[in-house]
């Protein structure tokens, strides 16, 4: 697939166009500066003590070691303070990347599991939500998760939670972690449509497209996490496209997990040629070295044009939870800064 734009000067493109993000993590967008400053101040003796040595151990090794990252980036976030600093950093430099929108996923569950009450946790995003969007005009939304494999006890928890405590700015319900079969969870996916809440999992990254049919069929998903394990099955290939159902796909997250063996492999070309509605974005950014201005590089040079990096931007513009005027106003800026750039 070659849709390469003449005479396209890919990187002023790519960082002159409006962006939307749906797939990323709040924790996992910490940066080794940040880590350091929360890890001194709460005295956590557990992490490498200068700044050099927590950016050598934030380089991806394996997903175990991901895993380490991820859990000590959680473990450092203790007082409302945290969060606020955590929320105000990552909304700053999504900005910087001109993302005008980003619905974010708050690991819920890793922090009431260690004691951490959801008011702390939810008063602290905001306020770094309002300072950012203060600051910077960018707008962000929440999506509280809790880890499949750990069981319906934690799904319940964690909803109940999100139920007693969650502001308005929350959108939806979600689940990560280690694929794990849907059906124990259905009822609580349930509650939380009833609830006014969108019902955002992440299927199909390692767990078959059967995680993907199940999210469908029993979670009521409207909108899928990575889903790349559907291209193993065209007749969910079929459906997902006649249905519109959108996939956040995240192509270095799924190379650093072993997802896929190389960047080259990645399905995005043939999802879009499927006629799928993908969006793009960079899930654990800092852990993973990338973030979503890089994804689109990483989509340029997959072979996608332009015009097909352009409608990557749309789809997360009409896969969000924005207002619609929002929604009208920054589809037609991309096609200004599509037609600036592309002489479309």
């Amino acid at each position: 697939m070659d849709l390469t734009t003449p005479g396209l000067d890919t990187e002023a493109f790519i960082r002159a166009l409006p962006k939307v993000e749906l797939h990323v993590h709040l924790e996992g967008s910490m940066r080794p500066e940040l880590l350091l400053r929360l890890a001194r101040k709460h005295g956590v003796s557990t992490l490498p003590g200068t700044l050099e040595e927590v950016r050598d151990w934030y380089a991806f090794r394996d997903f175990p070691h991901f895993v380490d990252v991820y859990l000590a980036s959680v473990h450092t976030l203790v007082d409302e303070e945290d969060f606020a600093l955590l929320a105000a950093d990552v909304a700053a430099r999504l900005a910087e990347q001109n993302v005008r929108y980003a619905e974010v996923h708050v690991s819920l569950y890793g922090h009431l599991m260690r004691g951490v009450p959801a008011r702390t946790v939810f008063d602290g995003i905001e306020h770094g939500r309002r300072e950012a969007e203060r600051e910077h005009g960018i707008r962000l939304r929440w999506i509280p998760d809790y880890p499949s494999d750990y069981g319906p006890e934690v799904a319940e928890q964690t909803l109940d939670a999100v139920l007693a405590e969650a502001p308005d700015s929350v959108v939806g319900f979600g689940v990560g972690g280690i694929e794990a079969p849907f059906a124990p969870v259905a009822h609580l996916f349930a509650r939380a449509r009833e609830a006014g809440l969108h019902s955002l999992p992440h299927a199909g990254e390692h767990g078959g497209p059967e995680r993907v049919r199940e999210a469908l069929d029993l979670l009521g998903a409207e909108r899928i996490g990575h889903g790349i394990d559907a291209m193993r099955d065209p007749e969910l290939v079929a459906r997902l496209a006649a249905e519109q159902v959108p996939l956040d796909v995240s192509p270095t997250s799924n190379l650093r997990t072993g997802a896929i063996t190389a960047i080259g492999d990645h399905p995005l070309p043939r999802m879009i040629e499927a006629g799928l509605l993908v969006t793009l974005n960079s899930d654990d950014p800092t852990m993973f070295g990338t973030d979503l201005t890089n994804e689109y590089r990483t989509a340029a040079g997959l072979g996608l044009d332009a015009a097909a990096l352009a409608a990557l931007a749309r789809n997360g513009v009409a896969a969000s939870y924005l207002e619609e005027p929002a929604k009208r106003a920054l589809a037609e800026e991309i096609d200004t800064v599509l037609a600036e750039h592309a002489g479309s």
